[in-house]
């Protein structure tokens, strides 16, 4: 037992010793852990900041994304990147001793044991190296009830061993960028960022003291944390009075209120969480198999590198949103942009919406399924090229037409209600015109051209029957980026493959579409006469370096679209509302057009963009068009005479409608062509209703009110139900009766010119009541 009149001095000489006596045992026992502690690099490179960094192909950070939920860490800094204010006020305030000691300040011990022997409130014993120590083992971590005695004395044999192996700068360092600070903020990078709004090598003396403040109590309120601040601004600044510290309080307010380190920020959201996710994928399935360890995945992940250009990237986000500034009040206000490099497949633009112009930037345009309209019709003109069908000089009727589906009449309109007869197949796709496109797809099928599509890599969601005629006109739903990797696969002589996110990637191709045909279709986009009826020569699309491009608008002006490529990428844009509502007065020249046009004269600043090299087994051939030709007549010409390009075998030197037999043929001047599209009767013909046409009878419906009207054109016309006659003239009544019917249409002379078929549902038409029946 202690004697009774044992001094107080004495008991604390013996503390001390039990201390120095259990430290030296500890040491001993634990010396041997020396060579296993880790060292300061390996610590630097395990660090797992809460955001990672997305790069250009070069390196340039165009993106930062949060993808730890858990705790908001920022970017390890060097110690030259914290700011010296800071630095002097975490070493003032934590450990003024720090660059005299060892690891453990036996001063501050014996002032604490003192302290804790007459119950007196003092700053503790524990120095930034014991503090990283705890930090870096969690077996040191204080717990609910503070740390236990056996936990201190390891924590300062473990401080001695940093020491030992660390220069101190580099334990400063480690510190900074470990400590834990408020709520879920680690480290000074996310503290300044987010409580300051700025880098952690701008930080004043004021700021670096509310930051000191806050490690001693992280969760303190602001009152509080301003008091200590006050306290740490008087260590660091001798002079400072009353007047320093009175502006704090609402300071630390604003502070601690502040949330600026946003979980998203730069130039390429949409493209950050798709590169994560991918990254993420790539780890689980390395998992499966020589997983990296955790180290390395967690350095693996911080940063990502992309195959964006971080130029052009910027170029196409600034183009979209000035385009959309423009159009303001046109009720448009998304867009999206990707630029993919032919050769590679390599993204180097991906811009998914318009950022802040946009109520729905988190959608991301470039992978959204849309209406394509009109810019599926290159690679259905190219399949009826390749498929022998047409060649570029063919003749298409350019004329109201109705076409019978499972769904009920299709009635093809072009973009301006407009119809321009007899054009060739290069003027019918250069100008966008809608009903040749169909009459095309009717050769082609739709089935065959769903399969096409899918040879190109648009997923498409239904069957081809399901779209029926309207996927002519972009009636089905795909997505920027595949459409634009299908013209990407046009620029490729017809070879297809997959896109790709990161730099290096080198994926096969494969065959589809015929290059012959990839490279007349190339050629026809690149012409500026072929697109002169619509778009007029001097339009937007008009480059002063090789270019071929597509615009499109789907229905009731929802999305509008342009695609095209040079000699070495391919630009797609599309513009329009996320939430589908149309635009108003928006075409493709005036929509995505301009927008695509930017794009392509920052790629082509210095780089020339020529011709393709034609493929083997095209030909090149002058031709000549002439309208109707009729005997003693001289033929009118349709389009000028002109060099065009055939797939060998099919090329031709002459193309004319020939008047003969009342029959109007394609023909060419020196023999038959074209036989393939058919004939049509010049003498007349029905125009409504369209064969095929169903006719359901509502029999309370007075008869006057159900009878159907056909109407004609021609001369002299004389109408036929069912081989009766009925009637003459270029319109005619008829009361429809349950059943199929042939409605044939003949001239003076009893020749049938023109048939219908259709057929009528429901009961008969009640007769009229007799008199007897009235009196009843």
């Amino acid at each position: 037992m202690k004697p009774a009149n044992t001094p107080p001095w004495q008991s604390v000489v013996n503390k001390r010793a039990v201390i120095r006596v259990a430290l030296g045992l500890l040491l001993a026992t634990w010396s041997s852990l020396a060579a296993a502690a880790s060292t300061f690099v390996e610590v630097k490179a395990a660090h797992h900041p809460s955001d990672t960094l997305i790069l250009d192909r070069h390196g340039e950070l165009i993106h930062r994304l949060r993808t730890d939920p858990t705790v908001r860490r920022g970017q390890w800094l060097a110690l030259a990147d914290i700011s010296p204010a800071l630095r002097t006020a975490m070493v003032l305030s934590e450990d003024k001793r720090f660059y005299e000691h060892a690891g453990v300040d036996w001063r501050a011990v014996s002032a604490a044991a003192w302290a804790n022997l007459w119950n007196t409130r003092t700053r503790g014993a524990s120095t930034i190296t014991m503090q990283l120590a705890g930090l870096l083992d969690e077996d040191y971590q204080r717990g609910s009830g503070g740390r236990s005695v056996l936990q201190k004395a390891g924590q300062a044999v473990s401080a001695q061993l940093l020491e030992q192996h660390w220069r101190k700068d580099q334990i400063l360092e480690a510190y900074l960028n470990l400590v834990p600070l408020k709520g879920e903020l680690v480290g000074i990078d996310a503290l300044s960022r987010t409580l300051f709004d700025k880098a952690a090598h701008g930080l004043d003396e004021r700021e670096a003291a509310v930051t000191a403040a806050l490690v001693r109590a992280p969760n303190a309120k602001a009152a509080q944390v301003a008091q200590r601040a006050c306290g740490v601004l008087k260590i660091m600044r001798p002079t400072a009075n009353k007047a320093d510290c009175e502006g704090l309080d609402l300071f630390t307010t604003a502070a601690l209120q502040r949330q600026a380190f946003d979980t998203s920020t730069g130039i390429a959201p949409h493209l950050a969480r798709r590169l994560v996710a991918s990254h993420r994928a790539e780890l689980a399935a390395a998992r499966g198999a020589a997983a990296p360890n955790r180290v390395q995945q967690r350095a693996r992940a911080a940063t990502l590198r992309s195959s964006l250009r971080a130029d052009v990237q910027r170029v196409a986000l600034a183009a979209l949103q000035q385009q959309l500034r423009e159009l303001q009040g046109r009720h448009v206000e998304d867009g999206a942009v990707v630029v993919l490099d032919n050769a590679s497949g390599e993204v180097l633009a991906w811009v998914g919406s318009s950022g802040d112009l946009s109520s729905a930037a988190e959608v991301d345009g470039v992978t959204a399924l849309r209406q394509p309209g009109s810019t599926l019709k290159p690679f259905l003109y190219a399949q009826a090229i390749a498929e022998r069908r047409l060649t570029a000089a063919s003749l298409l009727e350019d004329s109201p037409t109705h076409l019978q589906t499972a769904g009920g009449l299709y009635i093809p309109q072009n973009y301006d209600r407009q119809f321009r007869g007899w054009v060739s197949s290069r003027t019918a796709l250069g100008a966008s015109l809608n009903v040749p496109a169909v009459r095309t797809l009717v050769m082609v099928s739709p089935d065959a051209f769903h399969k096409q599509l899918l040879r190109l890599g648009l997923p498409l969601k239904e069957s081809g029957d399901y779209y029926g005629y309207s996927l002519a006109l972009g009636s089905a739903e795909v997505s920027l980026l595949n459409l634009a990797n299908a013209y990407r696969a046009l620029a490729n002589g017809g070879r297809s493959a997959p896109t790709a996110l990161t730099p290096g990637t080198k994926p096969a191709t494969r065959a589809a579409l015929d290059p012959r045909a990839a490279f007349i279709v190339g050629d026809i986009l690149a012409d500026p006469l072929a697109r002169a009826r619509t778009f007029g020569t001097d339009s937007v699309l008009a480059r002063r370096y090789w270019s071929a491009v597509k615009t499109g608008t789907s229905k009731d002006m929802r999305d509008n679209w342009a695609l095209g490529y040079s000699q070495r990428y391919t630009v797609g844009v599309w513009v329009g509302n996320a939430s589908g509502e149309p635009m108003w007065d928006v075409s493709g020249t005036t929509g995505a057009a301009p927008i695509w046009a930017a794009v392509m004269n920052h790629l082509h600043q210095t780089q020339p963009s020529r011709p393709p090299k034609p493929p083997p087994g095209v030909v090149q051939t002058q031709v000549q068009f002439a309208g109707a030709v009729t005997p003693g007549h001289r033929a009118s010409a349709l389009e000028a005479r002109r060099t065009e390009w055939f797939i060998q075998g099919t090329q031709q030197t002459a193309f004319a409608m020939h008047l003969a037999a009342t029959k109007l043929q394609i023909t060419g001047i020196s023999g038959q062509i074209g036989s393939e599209f058919g004939t049509q009767e010049t003498q007349g013909r029905i125009t409504a209703p369209a064969s095929g046409t169903v006719i359901a009878l509502d029999p309370d419906i007075p008869p006057a009110h159900q009878r159907l009207t056909f109407s004609a054109e021609g001369h002299n016309l004389r109408w036929l139900m069912d081989g009766k006659m009925f009637a003459k003239g270029n319109s005619a009544q008829w009361l429809p009766w349950p059943g199929r019917h042939v409605v044939q249409l003949a001239n003076a002379k009893g020749r049938v010119l023109d048939e219908v078929r259709l057929e009528v549902r429901g009961a008969g038409v009640k007769p009229a009541p007799t008199s007897s029946a009235r009196t009843r």
